[in-house]
């Protein structure tokens, strides 16, 4: 079974699929993890990536694509990937779509948390000042929402036709969130 998890920054993408990889035994794929990865390796990619991230804007669909195409084909992890907060945006969800296909593979379920723009302030304040994140400014955090909302629109008009879709509230309890999706995935 193959899962995207998506929604704004802060929305809980990573909470969630930490829930599912334990319950369903798969593999995360946290387009925001691989990034940070790069960055503290200091490689070349690394280095972009942080120029990026600190003006608030999101790294390329190329460098995501790159580092995606990588584990899609790992076939240890075939059928057993949940994507957190990737695809991003049309080229990318088109992209997974090539790379799962040329894999024999699908999606099986896609999440939409929906969260309002005062949730995600509140929660990404919070994350802040607990997982010390640099990347969480309020002037960042405001930009990457307005970005996200732009970019992800076509996402999720792409996604939401499709009968693997759900679309969850996102503003209640991460138990009840979790409980909804766990409940969606046990069918």
């Amino acid at each position: 079974m193959n899962v995207i998890i998506f929604g704004p920054p802060g929305a809980g993408k990573g909470t969630q699929a930490n829930n599912i990889v334990k319950k369903f035994n798969l593999y995360q794929v946290s387009t925001g993890d691989l990034l940070r990865d790069e960055v503290k390796n200091q490689t070349q990619i690394g280095k972009d990536i942080e120029n990026i991230i600190s003006k608030g804007d999101f790294a390329t669909d190329e460098i995501v694509n790159e580092l995606i195409k990588n584990i899609v084909f790992d076939p240890i992890k075939k059928n057993k990937l949940i994507f957190d907060g990737y695809p991003r945006s049309l080229s990318q969800a088109e992209n997974l779509d090539v790379l799962l296909s040329s894999s024999n593979q699908k999606i099986d379920f896609i999440f939409f948390l929906d969260v309002k723009k005062e949730t995600i302030i509140k929660r990404l304040e919070k994350r802040k000042i607990i997982e010390k994140r640099s990347d969480d400014t309020m002037i960042t955090i405001l930009k990457r929402y307005d970005t996200y909302m732009e970019t992800t629109k076509p996402v999720l008009d792409f996604y939401s036709k499709k009968p693997s879709f759900f679309k969850i509230n996102g503003d209640v309890k991460i138990e009840e969130i979790s409980g909804k999706i766990e409940q969606i995935l046990s069918v």
